[in-house]
């Protein structure tokens, strides 16, 4: 199971790298990079997944705080949200939307690293 949830854990940083290496790369351009969406709902399924996992497994020796997931389920869900309704937009998204995707993924970041 140490196995699984190292995998999911690589897939999930890999699902915000996307999100964000993508929004500081077209920082300066209309629209929003064309995986952020795919990169923010890989990072929500696998996180979604890792907690499961954690919560179930006591081999693990996790215990995640469900404040703390429960915060940053909300801003990866919205992060997602806002990624799909860029997608369908294309270039005709504000850049309100577009840096509220990259401010919130970096929000995130920082509550999994410092909280």
């Amino acid at each position: 199971m140490d196995f699984l949830y190292n995998l999911l854990l690589v897939l999930h940083l890999v699902g915000w790298a996307i999100v964000l290496g993508g929004y500081i790369a077209t920082i300066r351009q209309p629209g929003v990079y064309r995986g952020t969406f795919h990169g923010a709902a890989t990072a929500l399924v696998t996180g979604v997944l890792m907690v499961g996992l954690a919560e179930s497994v006591d081999s693990l020796g996790k215990d995640p705080s469900m404040v703390k997931i429960g915060i940053k389920l909300v801003i990866a869900l919205v992060v997602t949200v806002l990624a799909l309704v860029a997608k369908k937009r294309g270039d005709a998204v504000s850049p309100a939307v577009k840096h509220a995707i990259g401010g919130l993924t970096l929000v995130n970041v920082v509550i999994a690293v410092f909280v």
